[in-house]
Order: structure tokens, then sequence, then C-alpha cells
């Protein structure tokens, strides 16, 4: 029975349309995150891997349910940057995995995924991407110096970290999914059938401040 509504919990999060207002609290989230994480520069993302990367998405608030069959699910924002060299103005995204093993309860995770490839980038922009399997991943080093000797000799096209009541550090999310928010871009600029091309080149009209906000704190951490 616990199962079971564990699961029914999982489909109503998985499912339920959350856009509407909660497009704006979704991109002052994903700047919350980024500020956090970055503020302790000997256990953040090191700055020269955001600076050098294709794209960037923050998940915040994944929630991850599980009774031996578990899943996780959340939905957040997207830069890349365009033919000009540009960080594009963020899209919307959405993240869904699941894993098989022994495990109970509920757990909210903020998950940061960093492109490094222009490869992986194109993936998600075609609609849907799963990690692992059309990009490889693995869990990203932390630190400011943390660049200079890892791994992965960062070999993989995307790395991932994750911050759960309080530690952040990388993990490996093999095989979840990201698929393009299209409703949610639609919300937050306030136009139907605006394109994912016309985000990425910055051609929307005027820029919503919690875009402009998130922007300027991102140009802030890659200089």
């Amino acid at each position: 029975m616990r199962m079971v509504l564990v699961l029914i919990l999982f489909y109503v999060l998985v499912f339920t349309n959350t856009s509407d207002a909660q497009v704006v609290k979704r991109v002052e989230e994903a700047t919350e995150v980024l500020n956090e994480i970055m503020a302790i520069p000997e256990k953040g993302i090191p700055p020269a891997l955001l600076r050098d990367a294709e794209g960037i998405a923050i998940i915040p608030r994944v929630i991850k349910v599980g009774f031996v069959i578990g899943g996780r699910h959340g939905k957040g924002i997207m830069v890349v940057k365009n033919d000009k060299g540009e960080w594009s103005y963020p899209f919307f995204i959405s993240f869904t995995g699941g894993s098989i093993g022994w495990q109970i309860g509920a757990q909210s995770t903020d998950i940061i995924l960093v492109f490094r490839t222009k490869r992986s980038v194109d993936g998600i922009i075609r609609g849907k991407f799963t990690l692992g399997a059309d990009a490889s991943i693995a869990a990203g080093p932390v630190g400011r110096h943390a660049e200079a000797g890892t791994d992965i000799e960062l070999k993989a096209e995307i790395l991932s970290y994750s911050r759960s009541r309080g530690i952040f550090a990388g993990v490996s999310l093999e095989g979840s999914t990201l698929q393009m928010d299209y409703d949610s871009n639609e919300e937050f600029y306030r136009r139907s059938g605006i394109s994912l091309t016309e985000i990425i080149n910055r051609k929307t009209g005027v820029l919503p401040e919690p875009a402009r906000v998130f922007l300027n704190t991102l140009k802030k951490y890659i200089k």
C-alpha cells in the first residue's frame, strides 16, 4: 500500500501543470541556487568550467520519492551559448529519472548540469535528451582549482552536481531525461508559440526582470 501511495505522489509531481506564475519563481530559485553554490569558492563549481561551458541547466528542488522503486522529477531552466557566443535567454526544461534498489522516503535536491560540448547542447535543443545515452555524463569536480587535475580529465560531455541537505557534490545522473517545457516558455515570455530559436538568439522582445537578474548573476561568476 505504501508503495502505491509513493508512486501516486510521483505521478502527481510529474504530470501536474505547474506553469502560470510559478515560472517566475522557477527562475528566481535557479538564481538563488547559483548564488548559494558559488558563495563558497572552495566547494562550488570551478568558475573556469562555467566560463567555458556551452550550456548550463539548473533544476531547483528536484523531488525524489521511493519505496524500493523510486523516481525523481523537477522543473528548471537552461541557458546555452548561441552562434554569437552570447548566453541565451533562459528557457524551461523538465527533469525526470528513476532508480531501483532499497530506498524509502522523499528528498529534495538542487541539480546543476554543465554542458561542455556543442553536441550535448544540440540534444536538448531537439526537445528531449537522455543523460548518459545521448551524451556522456559524470559527476563534476568541485572547488576553485579542481579543474587542474581530475578524472575524468574532464572528458565527459556533461558534468553534474547536486546539493541536498546543505551538501554540494558531483553526482551521477545517467539515465535521467531532460525535456523541453514549451508551455512554460510561452507563459514566461507571454507569447503563444514563441520558438526556442527566438529565445536562444535573444529575440523575445522585452526580457522579464527575473531572467535579467539570472543572466547578470551568471556573468558575475564566470569572469
